[in-house]
């Protein structure tokens, strides 16, 4: 039993996952009235003392993206303005996490500004899973924990004894998180090399390892309009892949994105609830949704406690 010194609060962004998280350690959600006046403004009211404590506020920047910015930056102030001892953002999704450098001229750099805005709103400690390039880290100026889904989606993997796996990274950019899940499951690794001409629209070009009569998974940190997912796996399809899978820790799922995995040759789509889905719109019932409840609480209290995060991951 924790003590009565650390509270978790959250916006609209995922209750669930937050009252989730405090069943984990044993404590009740704080009280927080987050709403909105008629014109749309935010309004937070913080309903329980929390002077001299160690506060976390749990939000996940999903839909409706810049909302949920903003009932996270000003329940940070609130608490701040409140005499919190510590307040710590946890991060289940970091938004804007692809916007991390300038890849043409006169664009902003949208992760290094969601940062300075935490830092400015008062946050002492930052907390997020599977961030989409982990230097995103060194953009805050205050310490930053940075957890990993891998442990909760590869012992649900390893649960379906897939013949002759080969997880399969859909871009060169994640063949370093496809690299070490494939030694996690011990399993071969593939790469998709693919040609982005215009953001959310991609082209499979090549696929670099042997995937024909092996069951394969695609891998990623997410999945958002669901175009390249489900692209590669047509491609792997055409190359000989046996059965089909898709994980990643953060289901975006915009646009068009339900209809293209539902049409896909993909058998299962394994993710987590860092962000809600939509399950009326999973016609297929294809996706399957892990919580990551416990591994967001054990690190709270470990944060709480001044004990090491990466012995989790050992």
């Amino acid at each position: 039993m924790l003590t009565d010194e650390l509270r978790v609060f959250t916006g609209n962004g995922n209750r669930p996952l937050a009252k989730m998280i405090c069943e984990y350690l044993d404590i009740t959600l704080g009280n927080a009235d987050v709403g909105r006046f008629s014109d749309g403004e935010i309004m937070v009211q913080i309903e329980e003392n929390v002077r001299g404590r160690d506060v976390f506020v749990v939000q996940s920047m999903g839909r409706p993206v810049n909302a949920n910015i903003m009932e996270l930056l000003l329940m940070i102030d609130a608490l701040k303005r409140a005499s919190a001892g510590r307040i710590t953002a946890v991060l289940p999704y970091y938004c804007y996490a692809r916007q991390d450098r300038k890849r043409q001229p006169r664009v902003p750099i949208s992760a290094k500004l969601m940062a300075d805005l935490l830092n400015a709103s008062g946050a002492d400690r930052a907390l997020s899973v599977d961030l989409h390039a982990g230097q995103i880290q060194g953009f805050f100026d205050v310490p930053f924990d940075h957890l990993h889904a891998a442990p909760v989606l590869a012992s649900y993997l390893k649960e379906l004894e897939l013949k002759d796996l080969a997880v399969v990274s859909p871009d060169a950019g994640g063949v370093e998180r496809a690299r070490m899940f494939a030694k996690r499951l011990n399993s071969s690794l593939a790469i998709i090399d693919k040609r982005r001409d215009a953001p959310n629209v991609s082209e499979v070009c090549h696929i670099i390892g042997d995937v024909l009569n092996r069951d394969v998974l695609l891998l990623d940190d997410m999945i958002d309009t669901a175009g390249t997912i489900a692209n590669s796996a047509i491609a792997l399809r055409s190359a000989g892949a046996r059965r089909i899978f898709a994980a990643c820790t953060h289901p975006v799922l915009s646009g068009k994105a339900y209809e293209r995995l539902a049409e896909s040759p993909i058998e299962k789509i394994i993710t987590t609830d860092t962000i809600p889905i939509d399950r009326k719109k999973d016609t297929k019932n294809k996706i399957i949704v892990l919580s990551i409840a416990s591994l967001i609480g054990e690190a709270v209290k470990r944060v709480s406690r001044s004990l090491s995060i990466s012995e989790m991951f050992e």
